[in-house]
């Protein structure tokens, strides 16, 4: 098994998230008469699916930041977290995040906030980065939710949460429509998803340093 380093872990975040970025930009090309170049469906598919690869790639840098930080590997800056268990590599190290589940939920940021407290002093470098943009995490969740399978539970939630952030009800909502409407509260002017991929990649450099 091929162990890359934390500083490898945070360069493949940050370039799939500019990947997803690339995969929404190209879906929207358009001709020299301002004609896109896809049609809707397309771009509907390719904007919904970069979103859920971003919020995977966020889970598995999470993960790989969990074990290499429990088996003694320092930030990218040379601090060593202080860690409360010793496994042997980081194959075992990823067994003891599971412990006796089937797998370990890693877009459930309570979840691995209090793990990260239960294996790390203080929960650092993990804390307090994801406490202070909890409540954007759990829109995340909702939006990765409503990605992967569209239900009228899931719809609900993705409708409360464009209330709050366009600050006005948007019935009949979808994941697309919202992802590419400019945020409200974005000072540059990006749109939802730009906003959020920001934020991503601003708690993983963090977490890393």
């Amino acid at each position: 098994m091929i162990i890359v380093s934390l500083s490898d872990s945070l360069a493949t975040f940050n370039a799939g998230a500019a990947q997803c970025e690339s995969l929404i930009s190209n879906a929207h090309m358009v001709d020299a008469a301002g004609n896109h170049l896809l049609p809707e469906i397309d771009r509907k598919q390719i904007t919904c699916g970069a979103f859920l690869n971003l919020f995977v790639a966020w889970e598995t840098f999470l993960e790989d930041a969990f074990a290499k930080f429990m088996i003694g590997e320092p930030t990218i800056t040379g601090r060593t977290p202080v860690k409360f268990a010793a496994p042997a590599n980081i194959v075992s190290a990823k067994k003891m995040i599971i412990g006796v589940n089937r797998y370990f939920d890693f877009g459930n940021h309570e979840l691995v906030k209090r793990m990260a407290c239960l294996y790390f002093d203080g929960g650092e470098p993990f804390e307090p980065h994801l406490s202070s943009i909890l409540s954007d995490l759990a829109d995340l969740r909702t939006m990765r939710n409503a990605s992967a399978h569209l239900t009228s539970t899931t719809q609900s939630a993705l409708e409360s949460l464009a209330q709050r952030i366009f600050s006005t009800p948007r019935p009949r909502i979808d994941l697309y429509t919202m992802l590419t409407s400019g945020d409200p509260a974005s000072t540059v002017g990006n749109t939802v998803f730009a906003e959020r991929k920001g934020l991503l990649l601003a708690a993983a450099q963090l977490i890393a340093t």
